[in-house]
């Protein structure tokens, strides 16, 4: 019988994690804080697959492992497998989640404070950028969760998301050589 934790209790600690790292250790510094909380979901990543695939054999290529993130991986994180898988075949991947659930109520939010006429004006690029920097935040740490994930799986890799419509999300896995 596996463990499992309440979504809400993920998502506090996430947005806990995120608001120490962003706020208070590396206010001024977020290229750091995005660094930390990139390592921090590379650890989780790495535990997880480890825990995920102990009595699994061995993934044969690149394209099976791949494809271990997006069906049993993500469906063990988020309840639901990614929704489309692409790839170059020459080591690039895109992993588009459609809805993915931690930038759903950031997309609310982000809307919100960006339609809110009071602040038409001089202050609407800012709240704007840090909306943004808020969302770029909170894709460090499952971009490194799928980095420790791999690597754990002996694929080296670099991980990077893209944000074309909230809270759609794509990422983007190059497998290193």
């Amino acid at each position: 019988m596996g463990r499992e934790v309440a979504e809400s209790c993920v998502d506090a600690v996430i947005t806990e994690m995120l608001s120490s790292y962003c706020s208070g250790f590396y206010a001024n510094k977020p290229e750091l804080a995005a660094r930390r909380i990139d390592a921090v979901g590379f650890q989780v990543g790495q535990q997880l697959s480890e825990r995920y695939t102990m009595e699994r054999p061995r993934f044969n290529d690149h394209l099976e492992a791949i494809k271990f993130i997006c069906k049993d991986f993500w469906s063990e994180i988020f309840k639901k497998q990614i929704d489309n898988l692409k790839t170059n075949h020459k080591g690039t991947f895109v992993l588009q989640d459609n809805c993915f659930r931690w930038l759903t109520r950031m997309s609310n939010d982000a809307a919100s404070a960006n339609n809110n006429p009071s602040e038409a004006g001089p202050s609407s690029p800012t709240t704007e950028n840090k909306a943004d920097q808020a969302t770029s935040m909170h894709l460090h740490f499952p971009c490194g969760m799928i980095r420790g994930a791999l690597t754990n799986l002996g694929i080296p890799c670099a991980v990077s998301a893209d944000i074309s419509n909230l809270p759609a999300c794509s990422f983007v896995v190059r497998i290193k050589p």
